[in-house]
């Protein structure tokens, strides 16, 4: 498990936000881990919140809100954390199916049980140690989480870096920087771009062909160095 998780609680109303920040820290002291807890009482509220920290780890999220309810919100948020366990609070099971589309990792419905909930949060905590790294990068002065595996090519402008993968996103860091926080997934071509091996569609003596479309150029020499890298990568 993790040594801290960062969980957000949204529910409008307040006793049943204690209840389940108590039982959170319950489940925290049981694992031997951390837990830093805040507590929302809309979806708006979050959303602004999120919109500077977005790092949360776990959302116990409630469906019966105010002007916005729980689903529309994870659909927001999914629109770029696919990382986030959410877990759905509620009195009725007519939204079960909804859940699908956000990727929910559980429906608990109220009053929610103790045991279960530490059920589901165990079944978080695992889900988040198999997901992918994470990286929370400064860019022009905001927080962007970044899921590893989305990078698809790293390439130098100047003193700024561009990360391309999902979203596009400009860092004023320099690539041996970065590729100190990655893994053996990503390929120094040159002195000027990281490439995620995993992206590679295909390779020729001159370029590197990404599934995206993007087509990379190989420097003199490094056809076999990327062909081993790749060979090792899948060993």
């Amino acid at each position: 498990m993790k040594s801290i998780y960062n969980i957000a609680i949204c529910d409008d109303e307040a006793a049943d936000r204690t209840y389940l920040s108590m039982l959170s820290r319950e489940w925290s002291s049981r694992n031997a881990c951390s837990v830093q807890i805040s507590e929302f009482t809309s979806a708006e509220s979050f959303l602004f919140r999120y919109a500077d920290k977005k790092d949360y780890d776990i959302i116990l999220l409630d469906i019966e809100m105010g002007e916005m309810d729980g689903v529309s919100m994870a659909r927001k948020l999914r629109q770029d954390n696919d990382t986030i366990q959410i877990i759905f609070i509620t009195g009725y099971a007519d939204y079960i199916s909804d859940g699908y589309e956000v990727d929910a990792l559980h429906y608990l419905m109220k009053p929610v049980k103790e045991e279960k909930l530490f059920q589901v949060l165990d079944k978080a905590a695992k889900k988040l140690v198999s997901k992918e790294k994470v990286l929370n990068l400064m860019s022009s002065g905001e927080m962007v989480r970044i899921p590893v595996y989305q990078i698809h090519y790293v390439e130098v402008n100047g003193n700024y870096i561009t990360i391309h993968g999902v979203q596009e996103v400009i860092l004023k860091l320099t690539l041996s920087e970065l590729e100190k926080m990655l893994d053996s997934r990503f390929f120094r071509a040159g002195r000027s771009v990281l490439v995620n091996l995993t992206k590679i569609r295909k390779v020729t003596k001159k370029e590197m062909y990404l599934m995206d479309g993007s087509v990379i150029p190989l420097p003199r020499g490094a056809y076999e160095a990327v062909n081993r890298a790749i060979i090792d990568m899948t060993d």
